[in-house]
């Protein structure tokens, strides 16, 4: 059976894209997170599907922990086929590190994310891309929001600083293995997950990232979805799925 890795897994977005691999594909889902008792629930729903997933908990900060919640995934199901990294901070991470603007970012501000969107996934791919590339398949898979890439959003310049550093790596990194079996792809996301608009809802995002992996070309998708479907100024910056 194929495995998939969801780092950051959590509900809704995790839970999907666990659920749409493992039912078009067949694969094993490995979840890494921060909160046991969230993995616990995940890990339960799952199985009450019939798909088969564990948990093995860890923040994408500590990374000794990630890199040993990577292998003991591996012990558990095998060789990671898809890595998936998509963290987010909590509530009460903005409350300790709150996003500032393009104006007033230090490198105090910046440190947080670029930890936790940037370090994190160095961190995780560096785990399992050496399988994969020996392997000759793989897919990685990292999800930021669309300011990262062409749409400009100077209110949260700290989280975007880390995000657009992730996504130069990650285009830098599909040009260098392309050739060698390994797709990765950078997904923008511009859409509040969830709020009843079709294109918006989980299981719809989902889709993009087993398309994503099935078709293995493009190196960057950007799915925008508009709440207001007049603004097309914003919606040609945007190559939407």
């Amino acid at each position: 059976m194929p495995t998939i890795a969801i780092i950051g897994a959590g509900p809704p977005l995790g839970c999907a894209i666990g659920r749409t691999f493992a039912e078009k594909g067949g694969f094993d889902v490995a979840l890494v997170a921060r909160g046991e008792a969230q993995l616990s629930a995940m890990t339960e729903a799952f199985a009450r599907a019939g798909i088969q997933a564990a948990a093995f908990p860890a923040d994408v900060t500590d990374r000794p922990a990630l890199e040993d919640a990577l292998s003991q995934a591996e012990q558990r199901f095998g060789p990671i086929d898809v890595l998936e990294y998509s963290p987010a901070p909590s509530l009460a991470d903005l409350a300790r590190h709150p996003l500032v603007s393009a104006v007033d970012l230090t490198v105090e501000d910046a440190l947080p994310a670029l930890e936790t969107s940037f370090f994190g996934a160095i961190t995780a791919i560096g785990q399992v891309l050496p399988g994969m590339l020996e392997r000759g398949s793989g897919t990685i898979l990292a999800t930021t929001g669309a300011g990262s890439g062409p749409m400009v959003v100077p209110q949260v310049a700290n989280a975007n600083v880390a995000n657009a550093a992730l996504r130069n790596w990650l285009l830098s990194l599909h040009d260098s293995v392309t050739d060698r079996g390994v797709h990765v792809a950078h997904i923008a996301l511009g859409a509040r997950i969830g709020s009843g608009r079709p294109a918006s809802e989980p299981d719809a995002i989902a889709a993009l990232y087993w398309t994503a992996h099935l078709e293995r070309t493009a190196p960057e998708i950007f799915h925008y979805d508009l709440a207001d479907p007049s603004d097309t100024e914003l919606a040609d910056k945007f190559r939407t799925s």
